[in-house]
């Protein structure tokens, strides 16, 4: 469900629109040639992300924004692509000696390691995952999960509005798509007062982190990315060659952790906190995006 990985929707027709939901609303495109992008705005309090309780506060905004943007589409296919909140789901890398081939040995294996790591029936989560490409010993496999009913709650008014999402994928999974797949790297963005922190070595995913943050201010991202790339470098023998961010100004994250940092881009515009999924969705899909 969430994590199909993105390059492969490359041997497909892509979904005629894709959607990315954020606390502060809809970011919206329709995907051709060119992507066409729009937002609509939410009322404060009409979404209130977790990954515990119930996301959807006021169902009447999030359906109206949802056909807002449907409308203004013009709509050849009913599949559709919708990027939920970080905050939403739980993301993490688990390390195995060995993964069976078998899907459902694969799926019980993996249930079974995430018992005591999230704070909800694992059996009944919706639940995603892939195996990492690995040289060595160890399989790195990349899992997303989520409660069920949070995520049927974010597709509901899509499949009301007449639309199939095909896709369900995570903020900072499609924003990977816009990250150099270049050496030891660390990406941070920030959306509302979520932080999410991804550890790639190359291709490679080897560590998701996502909190709730005291507050955006600057000492309070720096409190959490200082301790991560003293981990990077105790784990890897290296240090991080660059920290990419986003939804936030880091100019003086350079002086103060001695890493060089870039902001996050794409050619449609530059990645804000509502948006940057989408931005790496439509990436994937086409060199124009």
């Amino acid at each position: 469900m969430f994590l199909d990985k993105l390059k492969s929707i490359l041997k497909e027709l892509p979904p005629a629109m894709a959607f990315e939901i954020s606390e502060a609303g809809i970011a919206a495109a329709r995907i051709g040639a060119r992507a066409e992008m729009d937002f609509a705005p939410l009322p404060a309090g009409a979404l209130c992300v977790s990954p515990l309780k119930e996301n959807v506060i006021d169902e009447d905004a999030f359906a109206g924004a949802v056909r807002r943007m449907a409308a203004a589409k013009d709509r050849k296919r009913r599949d559709v692509a919708v990027i939920v909140p970080d905050f939403a789901t739980r993301v993490a890398v688990l390390d195995f000696d060995g993964f069976p081939t078998d899907a459902k040995e694969q799926d019980a294996l993996v249930r079974f390691r995430l018992k005591r790591a999230v704070p909800f029936d694992v059996e009944s989560a919706a639940l995603s995952y892939y195996a990492q490409a690995s040289s060595q010993k160890h399989i790195d496999v990349v899992v997303v999960v989520a409660s069920l009913e949070i995520v049927s709650r974010y597709e509901a008014p899509f499949r009301a509005a007449g639309m199939n999402p095909g896709l369900i994928t995570t903020s900072s999974m499609a924003a990977l798509q816009l990250a150099p797949e270049a050496g030891l790297s660390v990406l941070a963005k920030l959306t509302g007062r979520v932080l999410t922190v991804l550890v790639r070595d190359k291709a490679t995913l080897k560590l998701a982190r996502c909190l709730e943050m005291p507050s955006s201010d600057f000492e309070d991202i720096a409190a959490v990315l200082a301790p991560t790339l003293v981990y990077v470098e105790d784990n890897f023998g290296r240090r991080a060659e660059r920290l990419l961010i986003c939804g936030f100004d880091g100019s003086r994250l350079e002086e103060e952790l001695g890493v060089p940092v870039e902001a996050l881009r794409s050619p449609l515009g530059e990645p804000g906190e509502n948006n940057a999924g989408l931005l790496g969705y439509l990436r994937s899909l086409g060199r124009n995006n």
